[in-house]
């Protein structure tokens, strides 16, 4: 018991629990009655914070999470969070759970290594992010997706996201935190028709600080790796 409590810093537990206060507080304080948007929020909060240890169950959790926010969009008429989170981001989080899986850090299943992506597959993100976008543009206006611009945008932070974390990069938390300024700009927007979706809002605020540790955890274990590497070798 000791050894999985002191698997989280104490700041880590504060900030997990933090997390789950304010979203279970926004959803008691404002008098919501969604239940499946509160299991989301918290299944996602939970997942971030495995996500920033590079835990592979993280990406678990992020697939159940994608599931359940695919079905909260497709009640607010958001076709492109529906096409981005359910079919797009739990396919690569299927992916990238594989990935993960198959490059250990030493042979630590909690722990992924960490890879430095070389220019060329940076050069490669940006064609296939363009591409990506181009094709979900047509297809969200097709299906009369509300709010199309943020939408469009939504799906191109998402993909970025999604190819960093397949490639085991930092930088995947970085763009997670673009896509959660967009979403909350999203969420707003239907929180002012619907309060009910307050809750929804909360979480991608919530999420923001999460990612952004993520940012900040993953730049610390890729220079210790490396570290450990050159004192191995």
């Amino acid at each position: 018991m000791k050894k999985h409590f002191s698997y989280f810093t104490i700041f880590e537990w504060c900030l997990w629990l933090g997390s789950m206060a304010v979203i279970l507080l926004s959803f008691i304080l404002l008098k919501q009655t969604s239940l499946l948007n509160l299991v989301d929020s918290l299944l996602g909060a939970t997942s971030l914070i495995f996500l920033a240890k590079g835990n592979p169950f993280g990406q678990i959790l992020m697939i159940l999470f994608s599931g359940i926010y695919g079905v909260i969009s497709y009640q607010s008429a958001y076709y492109g969070e529906v096409l981005t989170y359910v079919g797009m981001t739990a396919p690569m989080s299927l992916l990238a759970l594989v990935s993960w899986l198959k490059h250990p850090y030493k042979g630590n299943r909690s722990q992924v290594a960490v890879k430095t992506m070389n220019p060329k597959e940076l050069w490669l993100a940006i064609p296939l992010t363009l591409l990506v976008t181009v094709i979900f543009y047509f297809l969200l206006k097709a299906l009369h997706t509300a709010n199309l611009p943020v939408s469009t945008l939504s799906v191109t932070t998402s993909f970025l996201a999604v190819y960093l974390t397949f490639r085991r990069s930092p930088y995947y938390a970085l763009a997670y935190a673009a896509n959660d300024l967009v979403l909350i700009a999203l969420w707003l927007m239907a929180t002012l028709q619907n309060p009910n979706y307050c809750s929804v809002l909360t979480c991608f605020v919530v999420f923001l600080v999460n990612d952004l540790y993520g940012f900040i955890c993953w730049l610390k274990m890729e220079k210790q790796q490396n570290t450990n590497q050159k004192g191995d070798s």
